[in-house]
């Protein structure tokens, strides 16, 4: 498949993609997609008629948020990519002619694409649980006894989820070194990001019902990279006996751009086996997880970029459709907009770990960037990128990036 717009060799934003967000160009927000270069104004384009008899309400694409649009449906959403996938392919498109339809992406102005009402962070990749549970308790027992047999996960905080480009302040918080006797109030020492996926509900629930793994994917309307932004210290001291609290509900970022699960229905594959068997409700036919190559970039202030890891969605150990049918499992309904965050996700190998903590050892073995500077955590003015597409036959569906620059703490 073939596009009258030029795409740019290995971009993220092919024919094959179509992603949806929301951008402004002159302070009014809209629902846009994007292709190669180019942002495309689908509230615009609906001005056309160019969605007549898909989509009967066209201020649906004149909103803050994708939760109207993304509220009509995969019958309606999934005609609608299609509809621009095909125009974009057709040297006939009516969109041609139009001069207010297309614009150069670094002149939009991204914003946060939802509005998420309810968070969870979920801890499902093998490699990174048993890594933490190494440096914290017995290496010959990492894992906890329930890991295994059931996708853990917490619930977060939606309110300090940020777009891409945000910068995130160094929080304060209470810690405990090891040989003190009393707690302390300060910046962190051991700011970390967390390399995750997210996933975007598109269909709610009402209290009571459960969504099986065979049905999930209906409730799932697309992925998202994610940076779940975590101060080690300060969750080393707080969460026990309840989890993790303001270690976690600081910031958490988020790229601009939702991949559709369509978009992605060519990279399924196998994910690990499960041992011992789960229950069945957490049972599962086909392939559910997704071959998506994940990168993570470090930058320091006056410095270049340095890869700290590259890593992959398909180590997942429990994949979404699990994690939904858990998640839901006890009649706890969700709602369009709804954020699903996958946990960390690391692989078999040093050079794919998804988190400081993991890369530096707790601190213990710093990493050394090609400038000879050395990082255990985060430090202010460090910018971290996380990158991710998924490609196959020479087709890439690409998700953007999501990046944060880090700011020192706030003065009590």
């Amino acid at each position: 498949m073939k596009s009258w717009i030029e795409i740019p060799e290995n971009s993220d934003f092919s024919i094959y993609n179509i992603p949806f967000g929301i951008g402004s160009d002159d302070g009014e927000k809209y629902v846009c997609t994007r292709i190669g270069d180019q942002v495309v104004n689908l509230y615009n384009v609906a001005m056309t008629g160019f969605f007549k008899g898909t989509v009967d309400d066209i201020e649906v694409f004149n909103q803050p948020t994708l939760n109207a649009f993304i509220a009509l449906g995969k019958l309606t959403t999934r005609v609608v990519r299609l509809r621009l996938q095909e125009t974009f392919s057709n040297e006939h498109s009516p969109l041609r002619i139009l001069n207010n339809v297309f614009k150069p992406f670094r002149t939009v102005t991204m914003h946060l694409p939802l509005a998420i009402g309810d968070y969870t962070d979920f801890y499902s990749s093998i490699e990174h649980a048993t890594n933490a549970g190494k440096m914290f308790r017995d290496p010959e027992n990492a894992l906890l006894p329930n890991w295994r047999h059931l996708p853990i996960g917490y619930h977060g905080r939606a309110s300090s989820i940020v777009v891409s480009g945000t910068p995130i302040r160094r929080p304060n918080g209470q810690t405990k070194a090891n040989d003190a006797t009393q707690p302390v109030f300060g910046p962190t020492k051991k700011l970390d990001f967390e390399l995750e996926m997210g996933f975007v509900i598109g269909k709610e629930t009402q209290i009571g019902d459960t969504v099986t793994t065979a049905k999930a994917e209906e409730y799932i309307f697309g992925l998202v990279l994610f940076n779940d932004w975590s101060a080690r210290d300060i969750q080393a001291w707080e969460y026990v006996p309840l989890g993790p609290f303001l270690a976690k509900n600081f910031a958490s970022g988020i790229a601009p751009w939702i991949v559709t699960l369509e978009a992605l229905e060519d990279y399924r594959v196998k994910g690990p086996e499960q041992v011992p068997a789960v229950l069945p409700y957490l049972q599962y036919e086909g392939s559910k997880n997704y071959d998506i190559k994940l990168e993570v970039i470090i930058t320091p202030e006056n410095s270049e970029p340095a890869t700290l890891s590259t890593s992959n969605f398909k180590y997942m150990y429990w994949n979404m459709c699990q994690q939904l049918a858990h998640h839901t499992s006890n009649g706890c309904n969700v709602r369009v907009g709804d954020l699903m965050a996958s946990g960390t996700i690391s692989g078999p190998d040093e050079h794919s770990l998804g988190s400081m903590l993991e890369i530096s050892l707790g601190g213990k073995k710093p990493y050394t960037l090609p400038d000879g500077q050395q990082r255990s955590f985060i430090e202010d003015g460090d910018t971290v990128t996380l990158r991710g597409w998924a490609e196959k036959n020479g087709q890439r569906v690409g998700f953007g990036e999501v990046y944060n620059l880090v700011e020192s703490a706030r003065q009590s």
